[in-house]
C-alpha cells in the first residue's frame, strides 16, 4: 500500500490535483481520504460560537481519529470515515466505507502539520498557488458551497485564512518530497507524479 499525502493552502487546487492522478492510475486501484472528513464535532454549538470556529488551525482536526483510520487501512481493513457538514458544523449519523486499495490519498489542508500524520506518509505532496488565486476560488467556494456571503467570505479569511496559512500551512512546504506549483494546471508536474506512482505500483 502506498499512503500519499496532498497539502497546500485553502483554495489552491488540491481536489483538482488528487482528481488527476486518480485519472492517470490503474481503475479501482486508489481510495481517497479528505481531511475535512475528521473536523471536530460542533454540532452542539450555537450559530453566534460555529462562526468563532477556525477551521485553519490544526487543533480543529482530530487527527488521533484520522491516525486510527490510516494505521487500519494498513492493516488492510475498512474504516467509517466521518461525513461533516459545514452548514451545521457537526458529523452526520451515517459514514462513508473506505476500502484499503493499493493507494490511498490524504488530502487536506492541514494534514502535513501533523508529525504522526507525516510519518505514515510515503509521499508528501504541496501544492502551491499564488494568495489572489487562492482567494477567488475561496470567494466561489464559501458562497456556492457554504452560504456565506461575499462579505463574510473576505473577514473570514482576514481573520481565519490568511494568518493561519501563513502561521501553519506554508511552513509545512518543507516537509514535502514534491512541490507542485499552479495548482491544478500543472499538468507536468501532475505526470510526473502519477508516472512515480505507477512505478512505485509496479515494483
Amino acid at each position: 500500500m502506498l499512503i500519499i499525502g496532498i497539502a497546500g493552502g485553502s483554495g489552491c487546487g488540491k481536489t483538482t490535483v488528487v482528481q488527476k492522478i486518480i485519472k492517470g492510475l490503474p481503475e479501482d486501484a486508489v481510495s481517497v481520504i479528505s481531511q475535512d472528513a475528521y473536523y471536530r464535532d460542533n454540532g452542539h454549538l450555537s450559530t453566534k460560537e460555529r462562526a468563532k470556529i477556525n477551521f485553519d488551525h490544526p487543533s480543529s482536526i482530530e487527527f488521533k481519529l484520522l491516525i486510527e483510520h490510516l494505521d487500519l487501512l494498513k492493516k488492510d481493513k475498512i474504516i467509517e470515515m466521518p461525513i461533516y457538514s459545514y452548514l451545521t458544523c457537526g458529523r452526520a449519523k451515517e459514514t462513508i466505507p473506505v476500502e484499503p486499495k493499493r493507494v490511498i490519498i490524504l488530502e487536506g489542508i492541514l494534514i502535513l502539520t501533523n508529525p504522526r500524520v507525516r510519518e505514515r506518509l510515503d509521499i508528501k505532496v504541496y501544492v502551491d498557488a499564488d494568495a489572489d488565486d487562492r482567494l477567488m476560488r475561496i470567494i466561489w467556494r464559501d458562497i456556492e458551497e457554504r452560504g456565506r456571503s461575499f462579505r463574510q467570505v473576505l473577514e473570514h479569511y482576514d481573520n481565519f485564512v490568511k494568518p493561519m496559512h501563513l502561521q501553519f500551512i506554508e511552513p509545512t512546504k518543507r516537509y514535502a518530497d514534491i512541490i507542485i506549483p499552479q495548482g491544478g494546471k500543472n499538468q507536468v508536474a501532475i505526470d510526473i507524479l502519477a508516472s512515480r506512482i505507477k512505478i512505485i505500483l509496479d515494483k
